[in-house]
């Protein structure tokens, strides 16, 4: 199959591949784009049949002089330290959805523009609402729920963070919703620390604290103490610049009753 460029955020990516399963994907999650610079910032090499079945999130890195590779017993990421040209090799499509996001997270702190942040994100009146938690805290249900507003995640929220701006861009890592927004990017207004309840509630977190909780839904993996540090950074930047809340909230849209 041809070559698919496509583009993520600000970064023009090519994917090549000879399975027409895990490319039929591509296509259907990552909008080509004929715009893309011929000479793309990330080449990415799939190949299919690798590992077996999913078995836990369990991640092993190994760091040499010229590359780093992320294993997982249903993915094999080998890539450059600039990660500029990678292979991937994946059992099925949820490896595949795993690894490239690993991937990408990876990428975007080696360039320090940003991160993918586990969480689902709503667009109100121009500004985006992030809704973060870990599995089962109720992301795709809050966004769900937030109909008829515009979509841009409803699982990993691609987030750009700069002193001057933090803007989320449409994220082609989705799990149920399809994205809605037809924007590329809206700045980011507020974030949410998902708890289910059955009372509706708001509470503004001190940056500290909102820092702390964001720590552990960023999608990375690492082993480095830069790419940590850079990581830290990053998050400071946007506790800094953005209101955190914990939002307890019921199965209905009341809630944004509280954020309007």
């Amino acid at each position: 199959m041809e070559p698919i460029l496509t583009t993520i955020g600000e970064y023009d990516i090519q994917i090549v591949c000879q399975s027409d399963s895990l490319m039929t994907w591509i296509q259907r999650n990552f909008p080509a784009n004929v715009l893309a610079k011929a000479k793309p910032d990330l080449f990415i090499h799939l190949i299919e049949g690798y590992g077996v079945p999913f078995v836990d999130y369990n991640v092993e890195i190994v760091k040499t002089t010229s590359n780093i590779s992320f294993h997982r017993a249903d993915y094999l990421i080998e890539t450059d330290l600039d990660y500029h040209h990678a292979k991937v090799s994946v059992h099925n499509e949820l490896a595949l959805k795993h690894a490239l996001m690993n991937l990408f997270s990876s990428f975007l702190v080696r360039r320090q523009w940003g991160l993918i942040i586990h969480s689902s994100c709503v667009v109100e009146q121009g500004k985006a609402h992030i809704f973060a938690g870990h599995s089962g805290a109720g992301k795709s249900t809050a966004a769900k729920l937030s109909s008829p507003r515009e979509l841009l995640s409803d699982e990993a929220t691609l987030v750009k963070i700069s002193p001057n701006e933090i803007v989320v861009y449409n994220s082609p890592f989705r799990s149920e919703l399809d994205v809605t927004h037809a924007g590329a990017y809206c700045p980011l207004a507020s974030i949410q620390l998902l708890k289910q309840s059955q009372t509706n509630s708001r509470t503004s977190m001190g940056k500290s604290s909102g820092l702390l909780h964001l720590m552990d839904k960023v999608f990375y993996w690492t082993q480095d103490p830069e790419e940590t540090r850079t990581i830290m950074n990053l998050l400071a930047i946007l506790a800094e610049a953005i209101p955190i809340y914990e939002l307890r909230f019921q199965k209905n849209d009341t809630f944004w009753e509280l954020m309007s």
